[in-house]
């Protein structure tokens, strides 16, 4: 009895789909050599017969011509010659002497090849008889009139000269009619080799479409079919219905497959209550996580918060210790008063400056649509004492877009950024500018000083919450202002980075912001 859920494997399960993969490759590949095979030969036959016709017949044919032309103009010049004694008659007769042999010795290479028939046979007939005809006539022609001028009675007959260069013409009559024989030939066997050819491609064309319809018919029938059951049946089950049995059947490897994919349900189902419960534990998990990190960022913004009264008392009393009795007592009690007074008053610009880094994120209006050129000039603005206290000149390359986020935030950001041009400057005029670029959905907006610049080894340094370059006696500040720039940026969705060499030989910070959907769909 077969196991149950198990379906009988029949004659498909003896071999693996891999075999019968292999089985099938190989009958294509053999349908597909014999098709080549037929293929070669007839495209071998084909260039045999097209060699015969177009580098053999027809050259021949033309050669022929040539050559006969060159005994022809032979014949001219050495008659003309004879009854008059001109020279100028030898020209042609030199020049047909040479066209004639030049002809002669590319035919005798077509004949050399055996490619036409009777071609070697007629070239010697007609090699013999103009031979003939230049010993019997043509040179004793030249001598004689050389010697006695044209009416010399040693001057051969001129009918002596026809009759042998008629032998001569016989010849090639001869030769031209063996050789039109021999390219009606070698064109009717190129015509049956083109008509082969074109059978043997058609043969091979039906003999692959042959075997790959059988092969795909066995393909289909012991590998498609079987791994389309078991989709179905694992599709089911990944749908949620553990219940269904996965049919098993088809080659070797795939009843395999069917019965590990039928084990692994019976895992899934015997394990789904498991898993329930591990899952409803990690939901408490992160409930717990998202309660406990919010519990400590309300922690920071209160400690924060309460530590001000007693700041703010600690400051007023060292303020008033100062000023009443300052030039009082001696000279290292009035230091440490100052000394006092200025930890104070930096102890509460840090703090002042952590509530606003707890609040970005946490605190704050909907994103709506905001102009940045509005937000620069807020920034400008605000700055406007600390700007014309150090005669700079901030310049904005507008217009600038619109954009997306909270007001007070972006202003936040311009203002910490444009503050650190003018803070951090050289000796010329501090100079800030302010420009932006789109590209791929982004604005990138720059902001170039030509202030003392930032080393491009403190590039991710400057990011962090309390990390300073300078000490505090050279220049104020927390460390906190481009930490929260970082922060501000990154929870509007960019990012923010300094560049290696500023525009103008200063800072050069680069943020970028999402293009509003409206604009980007418009």
């Amino acid at each position: 009895m077969a196991e149950p859920g198990r379906a009988s494997r029949g004659d498909l399960s003896r071999l693996r789909s891999g075999q019968w993969l292999a089985l099938t490759a190989g009958a294509l590949v053999v349908a597909a050599l014999v098709g080549v095979a037929v293929s070669l030969i007839a495209l071998h036959n084909l260039t045999g017969a097209r060699t015969a016709v177009v580098d053999r017949a027809d050259p021949a044919r033309v050669l022929s011509a040539e050559y006969y032309n060159g005994l022809v103009n032979q014949e001219t010049g050495i008659r003309g010659y004879a009854l008059s004694g001109r020279r100028d008659f030898l020209t042609p007769f030199a020049q047909g002497g040479r066209d004639a042999a030049r002809a002669r010795r590319a035919l005798q290479q077509i004949a050399d090849t055996g490619d036409v028939p009777r071609l070697a046979d007629d070239l010697t007939t007609v090699g013999v008889r103009s031979t003939s005809w230049h010993l019997l006539y043509a040179d004793p022609v030249v001598l004689s009139v050389r010697r006695g001028g044209s009416s010399s009675q040693a001057v051969p007959q001129l009918q002596q000269g026809k009759a042998l260069f008629d032998d001569v013409r016989a010849g090639f009559r001869t030769m031209d009619q063996h050789l039109g024989a021999a390219r009606a030939d070698a064109r009717g066997r190129l015509r049956r080799a083109a008509r082969a050819a074109q059978w043997a491609v058609l043969f091979t064309g039906f003999l692959v479409l042959a075997a790959a319809f059988v092969a795909s018919s066995t393909l289909r029938r012991v590998v498609t079919r079987p791994l389309a059951q078991l989709a179905r049946d694992a599709r089911r089950v990944a749908r949620g219905e553990f219940d269904h049995e996965v049919a098993v059947q088809g080659p070797r490897d795939i009843v395999g497959l069917s019965t590990d994919v039928d084990s692994m349900r019976r895992k899934v189902l015997a394990e789904l209550d498991v898993a329930g419960a591990a899952r409803e534990r990690l939901e408490e998990q992160a409930l717990d996580l998202r309660r406990s990190n919010a519990e400590l960022e309300q922690f920071a913004y209160v400690a924060s918060h309460d530590l001000q009264e007693p700041l703010r008392k600690v400051a007023s009393f060292c303020g008033m210790l100062q000023h009443r009795y300052h030039g009082q007592l001696d000279e290292r009690a009035d230091q440490y008063i100052d000394f006092a007074v200025d930890g104070a008053k930096r102890m509460q610009g840090l703090i002042n400056d952590l509530l606003a880094f707890s609040r970005v994120g946490r605190v704050g209006a909907e994103h709506v649509l905001l102009d940045m050129d509005d937000i620069a000039a807020e920034a400008v603005g605000n700055l406007e004492s600390a700007i014309a206290e150090a005669g700079a000149t901030v310049e904005v390359s507008g217009p600038l877009p619109e954009v997306r986020g909270d007001r007070s935030l972006l202003t936040a950001l311009l203002q910490n950024l444009i503050a650190n041009g003018i803070k951090f400057r050289g000796e010329d005029q501090p100079r800030v500018r302010l420009s932006v670029a789109q590209a791929d959905g982004i604005y990138t907006f720059a902001v170039d000083d030509n202030g003392i610049g930032i080393a491009p080894r403190y590039a991710d340094r400057i990011f962090v919450i309390f990390q300073r370059l300078h000490p505090k006696e050279e220049y104020s500040g927390t460390g906190i202002g481009l930490a929260m720039c970082r922060k501000i940026v990154e929870f509007h969705g960019g990012e923010i980075r300094l560049e290696p060499e500023g525009a103008d030989g200063g800072a050069s910070f680069r943020f970028t912001l999402p293009v509003p959907e409206e604009d980007a769909t418009a």
